[in-house]
């Protein structure tokens, strides 16, 4: 097992901007940290630098306590699974797999026993004497992958193991990756994705990124925690809209009125909604954002004093057996909000509905971009 701690990391390109912004994360013994966030964020940078491939411009790596800024790749005990898979193409499966440890000098029945084991746990030992040209996509990756366990590394790294695989073979592979970190949790794991579902589903902790326009925050970890702890509680509106799908709803607001209770806001429709958080911070007058997500909006059924908010229905889309319905309300600027609904909705394209919203589904976002905390 490893433990990985990166303080204050770094990495610039000559005179350029950094691309990864004063990192700082541990990833504990046995933990699969996800590293998530949009196309040229910095999450394969940051891998290949825990790995050894890139430089550190700034800041400390510590694995299992030992600094490794300087330490070659080869001696970091780390095993990599990259996105191309890597494999020699003129070398069978168990070729592919013993390849590093005779590299490293190991015993022929050692390497024969490492090998035919990890094989049998990936359901690869009826192909072990082919080459990858006659393996699938799938197959070849969990070569990959075998090769990376026969090393019994502390820490392995996947770089978008699975962009390459059609989407019924991702969510096959993602099944395995899983059993198999189970299997072997001896070693930590740090993955790197774009797909907020694959993170979702495989993360103990999940570190998104910053990207976009902000250069002052581009390369910069937005949030790091458990994946329904970014979902629940974000702490910006970054973090709100890239996780979730579809994407959390945002709607102009002014704060209306703070109490002990929480803060009450007002919709440029003139509206009043009140959401369940901790008014610290703010005053009233203050421009806000209202956050909402579509699975938090539903039909009033009957309940009295439920507050809600007036829509148009623009489109409704069926989706087994949820409907997503497009509206438009909440913003005399005609903003769309999306509503997961169950079934077909019980709407139709022109109708004109009422939403109910629960004050503690409800997110309030400042000026800053701080997201305000629910109260529980």
């Amino acid at each position: 097992m490893a433990s990985i701690t990166l303080s204050k990391v770094q990495k610039a390109y000559s005179s350029n901007a950094p691309v990864i912004r004063d990192a700082h994360l541990e990833v504990g013994d046995s933990e699969f940290c996800v590293f998530l966030g949009p196309s040229g964020c910095g999450k394969s940078t940051l891998l290949r630098m825990v790995a050894g491939l890139e430089s550190i411009t700034a800041g400390e790596l510590r694995i299992d306590g030992q600094l490794m800024n300087d330490v070659p790749p080869a001696q970091r005990r780390v095993a990599m699974v990259f996105q191309n898979y890597a494999l020699y193409p003129h070398m069978s499966v168990y070729e592919n797999m013993a390849f590093g440890l005779r590299q490293a000098k190991i015993d022929r029945a050692t390497i024969d026993s490492k090998v035919r084991r990890t094989a049998a746990a990936l359901q690869l030992d009826g192909l072990l004497e082919r080459r990858p040209a006659a393996l699938s996509g799938g197959q070849r990756q969990r070569v990959a992958i075998g090769r990376a366990i026969v090393r019994e590394p502390g820490v392995f790294l996947f770089d978008e193991p699975l962009s390459n695989l059609d989407a019924s073979l991702r969510v096959q592979t993602r099944i395995e990756i899983a059993r198999l970190h189970r299997e072997f949790r001896r070693a930590s794991a740090i993955y790197v994705t774009h797909d907020q579902i694959e993170a979702m589903a495989l993360a103990d902790k999940i570190v998104l990124l910053h990207a976009g326009a902000e250069m002052e925050k581009h390369g910069s970890i937005a949030q790091i925690g458990a994946p329904l702890d970014l979902y629940h509680r974000p702490k910006s509106r970054f973090v709100a809209g890239f996780i979730g799908s579809p994407k959390m709803n945002f709607l102009p607001a002014i704060v209306f009125a703070i109490d002990a209770h929480g803060v009450e806001v007002e919709l440029t429709t003139g509206e009043r909604v009140r959401a369940q958080v901790n008014g610290a911070g703010l005053r009233v007058g203050s421009q806000v954002t209202l956050g909402i997500r579509p699975e938090h909006l539903g039909l009033p059924m009957n309940r009295p004093g439920a507050q809600t908010i007036r829509c148009a229905v623009r489109l409704v889309e069926r989706m087994g057996e949820h409907s997503y319905v497009h509206l438009e309300g909440g913003s005399r600027e005609g903003g769309a909000i999306v509503a997961k609904l169950p079934g077909d909705g019980g709407v139709a394209r022109d109708d004109r509905i009422e939403l109910t919203l629960a004050p503690e589904a409800c997110h309030v976002f400042d000026e800053g971009d701080f997201a305000v905390p629910r109260l529980h």
